[in-house]
């Protein structure tokens, strides 16, 4: 369907709502097109297209709620959405907290944020490009033997939404990735890595031979991996895994996790959380990057946070229900799929770089561990209790020396953001969580007794 059309469904499902009794109403309605294919030893494995289309609405009987789904976007269609939605309202209890933002708060930015760019590349160029990559990277050495294959995907469609309260939004966007999967051997001990690509378009693509060969790299350096004994030591986070810090510190800073109280940084506002050089921003506005959007999913325009700025809490992120549950404003981070209530999202949510090479902080640690993968989820965003396998290499004086694995890393996610040491200066948007470079001291390895 075309755009049009759909914010014409959206806006007529709203109107179907109120006339059947609700008194707020608002509608999502999502189009898009996927294509997958991956390919292993030089042959095609696996192709996947598929297009999708479905329509979501939430009403609102006073303060009493409903949604429904559906993936039949004809009239009767959405009329038996509208009703099934209703008929859940009238037997679900009042929430004094339920409800539609306030219209002084709804609004889109007007400005293009690039996120859509047509796909120029027929079916036979995008596996040319996997078995590219896929080629790259079994040149490199022969200690590669097998591969776990290489695949690009692509991904185009349309969002749209519309509420009561007089907005009717709309954007389009599209996505592709690119990555590669080696596997290396080396005294009957098999690794593998992967390295990837992602943009709006195929343009924005690394060189499959550059993805195959940084893919390569990644899985020779793993060979011979062994345990280093349990100390403490700095733990050096490369950019891959270094944004998965990012993601624990915003699961701590949702409105949910606070007005539950289920969050190390509860009633931690205006205090000093961090080491004074560590400036975390939620971003929605940066043109062409995975995080951003004119809107959020409640129809208000996102803005630039500081949620940390110098080592401070600025902000917790909110959405209209955690909001009031708060007695606060929301700060347009609504974010969910097609039905239900919304939940707490993010833009671009980054760590500000600084000014030290990768390399500078390796050289300034002397010895520590250089952290390439994680693995498992033992983090508890309550307390703050951080535990999870990794492997990386070892630094000895100042060098990356010999690869690790079999090991646990841990500490507590309030005293590791206060004892980084060092921010690189390699930030990279390769999704909508990003981090550079950076060093923790004082967390405990535990490996070989």
């Amino acid at each position: 369907m075309t755009e049009l059309e759909l914010r014409s469904i959206a806006a007529d499902a709203v109107q179907q709502a109120l006339a059947g009794g609700a008194t707020d109403a608002e509608c999502t309605l999502s189009d898009g097109s996927e294509f997958s294919v991956s390919v292993r030893l030089g042959e095609v494995e696996k192709i996947k297209e598929a297009d999708s289309c479905g329509a979501g609405i939430r009403v609102l009987l006073g303060q009493k709620q409903g949604s429904s789904y559906t993936s039949d976007l004809t009239p009767d269609g959405i009329s038996q959405m509208v009703a099934s939605a209703i008929d859940i309202a009238r037997i679900t209890e009042a929430d004094p907290y339920a409800g539609l933002p306030d219209p002084s708060e709804l609004g889109q930015h007007e400005a293009n944020l690039g996120l859509y760019s047509p796909d120029t590349l027929s079916t036979a160029q995008k596996i040319e490009i996997a078995k590219r990559a896929e080629a790259a990277a079994l040149a490199v050495d022969s200690r590669i033997t097998n591969s776990d294959g290489a695949s690009f995907d692509s991904h185009s469609g349309t969002r749209v939404f519309a509420n009561s309260r007089g907005f009717l939004g709309s954007y389009r966007s599209s996505s592709c990735s690119l990555s590669a999967v080696p596997v290396a051997k080396s005294d009957d001990r098999m690794e593998r890595d992967y390295w990837y690509s992602i943009g709006r378009d195929h343009s924005h693509l690394e060189a499959p031979e550059l993805v195959g060969r940084l893919a390569a790299e990644r899985v020779l350096r793993r060979l011979g991996a062994r345990k280093v004994p349990t100390q403490q030591a700095t733990i050096v986070f490369e950019p891959r895994v270094a944004r998965s810090l990012v993601g624990h510190v915003f699961s701590a800073v949702t409105g949910d996790a606070i007005y539950r109280k289920s969050s190390f940084l509860l009633d931690k506002i205006n205090q000093l959380v961090a080491h004074p050089s560590v400036t975390l921003v939620d971003d929605p506005n940066l043109p062409g990057l995975f995080g951003s959007s004119p809107f959020d999913d409640e129809g208000v325009p996102g803005r630039r946070h500081l949620v940390i700025e110098k080592g401070i809490l600025k902000t917790y992120l909110l959405h209209t229900y955690t909001a009031r549950k708060l007695g606060l404003k929301t700060t347009g981070n609504a974010s969910r799929g097609l039905t239900g209530s919304p939940g707490t999202g993010h833009g671009n949510l980054y760590l500000e770089a600084g000014s030290m090479t990768p390399e500078e902080i390796i050289r300034s640690v002397g010895t520590g561990l250089y952290v390439t993968e994680l693995i498992g989820q033992g983090v508890n965003t309550v307390t703050g209790d951080y535990s999870r396998g990794a492997s990386g290499l070892w630094i000895e004086n100042g060098k990356l020396t010999f690869p690790v694995a079999e090991i646990t890393i841990a500490g507590n996610l309030s005293q590791m953001l206060e004892n980084i040491l060092h921010l690189g200066n390699d930030l990279e948007f390769r999704g909508s969580t990003s981090a550079p470079t950076l060093a923790i001291g004082g967390m405990t390895i535990s490996g070989a007794e």
